[in-house]
């Protein structure tokens, strides 16, 4: 389905009638440049149409089809009203799900609405919950998960004549697209960013948008080359939606931790798939690579005062921490050096990519998600 982040998300937020609700939710999608400010008039019009009430306490306002001109990416954006909307007909509302689509790729959405929606306890769940966290979890746990992880030959190119990384970019993308796995905006995303050098050959890219299952593409060039000084062997495409590819990055780390990496430039593709789906020795595994993304969330961006609460919390732990900025230069930054942090140029609403590697990595990947949440010794916006 279409990827969904925490800010996508709106918690506890306060509607006088179901038209306010309507605008909150349009204003979020012009915010996030899923559309142009006609779309609100579309969105009302089809309300007028026909109610969006899909039942359950959810409801899903969307534009007219004669508006998809106005939609510049699809997209979706959730608002929480844990009071409730009066929807009319009696029907009370505590999540609206506003939906731009230029096509139909909102269609894997609806269809997993509909096994929430099957949850008898739901209203509930919406009447209490107060963070962003537990809203995007009603929609990712495995309860209703409708996708397996995708990882097997078919998404394995072991005898690419590369000489350049961009080739094995768009053929990643090319297989993850066929599978179903990604749409187009994750394929203009990795077409513009340079993956990331991971050592001994090994790269890796992902997208922070267009994921709609999750899935891994690897693809090998026949003869390593040179890329401004690192070797290219072998690059691995990620499209995540949940934590289903993790065990397959942690087997990778582990491989890249013990100088193994290289046992991946030679063999079939089911000898990869074999490699990667098989952890090292128990001793090998205590140190596990987590990767968490997080929004800044204070007025002023990650400046020198909430960095150095960030640094000093990732110093209690036992861990080598990477940071990048998703909507930055994608550079990854030492998370021990203040300095190094304050130069990501990270403002409000930027995503960081946090990648800890040590034995408290889960440890460490919590404290900083609950320090960013609370706004790092500001108050969040």
């Amino acid at each position: 389905m279409l990827q969904l982040a925490l800010n996508n998300i709106i918690a506890g937020a306060l509607a006088c009638d179901k038209q306010d609700a309507i605008r909150q939710v349009n204003s979020a999608l012009i915010k996030a440049g899923n559309v142009s400010s006609g779309y609100l008039d579309s969105m009302l019009a089809r309300e007028n149409q026909m109610s969006t009430y899909l039942g359950n306490g959810v409801a899903i306002p969307h534009g007219t089809i004669d508006a998809r001109s106005l939609v510049l990416k699809t997209g979706v954006q959730i608002i929480h009203f844990p009071k409730g909307i009066n929807w009319g007909e009696d029907q009370i509302v505590y999540m609206v799900i506003g939906i731009a689509a230029k096509s139909d790729e909102h269609l894997l959405l609806l269809k997993k609405l509909t096994l929430i929606l099957n949850d008898e306890n739901l209203i509930e769940k919406l009447k209490t919950t107060h963070t962003v966290e537990t809203l995007r979890n009603i929609f990712i746990s495995e309860k209703f998960s409708t996708n397996k992880f995708k990882f097997d030959s078919s998404l394995i190119s072991t005898e690419i004549n590369a000489k350049n990384l961009i080739t094995l970019q768009a053929i990643n993308a090319g297989l993850l697209q066929e599978t179903g796995a990604i749409d187009s905006s994750f394929i203009s995303y990795i077409i513009k960013n340079k993956p990331l050098h991971l050592g001994q050959g090994i790269w890796i890219n992902d997208s922070p948008d267009g994921n709609l299952i999750s899935a891994i593409a690897i693809s090998r060039s026949t003869s390593p080359f040179n890329c401004n000084g690192e070797i290219v062997s072998l690059l691995i495409t990620v499209s995540m939606v949940d934590d289903q590819p993790v065990g397959i990055l942690n087997n990778l780390s582990n491989l890249l931790e013990k100088k193994k990496a290289l046992q991946l430039w030679s063999g079939n593709a089911d000898d990869i798939i074999r490699k990667l789906n098989s952890p090292l020795s128990c001793d090998s595994v205590k140190e596990q690579v987590i990767i968490e993304e997080f929004v800044i969330r204070n007025e002023h961006g990650l400046h020198a005062r909430p960095g150095a609460i960030l640094v000093n919390i990732i110093k209690q732990f036992n861990c080598e921490v990477s940071v990048i900025n998703l909507d930055g230069n994608g550079k990854p930054a030492n998370g021990r050096s203040l300095m190094k942090l304050v130069s990501l140029g990270a403002k409000k609403g930027h995503h960081l990519r946090f990648i800890s590697k040590g034995t408290e990595s889960q440890q460490l990947i919590n404290a900083i998600g609950e320090a960013i949440s609370s706004g790092l010794g500001e108050i969040p916006t």
